[in-house]
């Protein structure tokens, strides 16, 4: 008996509130991978079984699938946690910062590196919650560093904005070559 709840106690796993709802997600992500397969991969007649193209994906998404869900069966035999929409939309509040680097890449060709980076910089600042004086200031050498460190130094060919061209000749030329 006691043997028994050593093993228990050995396989015992934490479990987060949204973990049902991740294990549904893994289980559709790798069934509608797999029922791709066929149309993304090719199988050539007398190859290998090994070198075939479609092979090696379709162990991985055959092994991603297989063990989705038996992560889904753990997790729908467990005992129910409180707390899993709370844990799915701090999931979801993450994609904010995917769409303030969409926003970003989308400015860059109008406002320039050096602009964009700087408002993009002192925004995310703020929007985190740092409002004083020093971070601000902070965030904006930081951004000159980035752009300093990425344009002149490492010579990384980026779109040069839109805005430049309202510029004096000896000022836009100087932008456009460093900043």
């Amino acid at each position: 008996m006691s043997r028994i709840k050593t093993l228990q106690a050995l396989f015992k796993r934490y479990r987060r509130p949204g973990d049902i709802v991740f294990a549904w997600l893994a289980l559709i992500v790798s069934v509608l991978l797999l029922s791709q397969l066929a149309d993304q991969t090719a199988w050539r007649s007398g190859g290998k079984l090994f070198a075939q193209p479609r092979f090696w994906p379709a162990v991985s998404l055959g092994g991603m699938t297989v063990f989705a869900a038996l992560h889904l069966l753990g997790s729908a035999l467990s005992e129910r946690l409180h707390g899993r929409w709370h844990e799915v939309g701090l999931w979801a509040a993450s994609f904010e910062y995917a769409v303030w680097f969409i926003a970003y890449a989308s400015v860059v060709p109008y406002a320039g590196y050096l602009p964009a980076t700087m408002i993009f910089a002192v925004a995310l600042t703020v929007r985190a919650g740092y409002r004083r004086p020093w971070a601000i200031l902070a965030a904006i050498g930081s951004a000159i560093s980035v752009v300093l460190l990425f344009k002149p130094l490492l010579r990384v060919n980026l779109p040069s904005g839109l805005i430049y061209d309202s510029l004096p000749e000896g000022l836009r030329q100087i932008m456009l070559t460093y900043f």
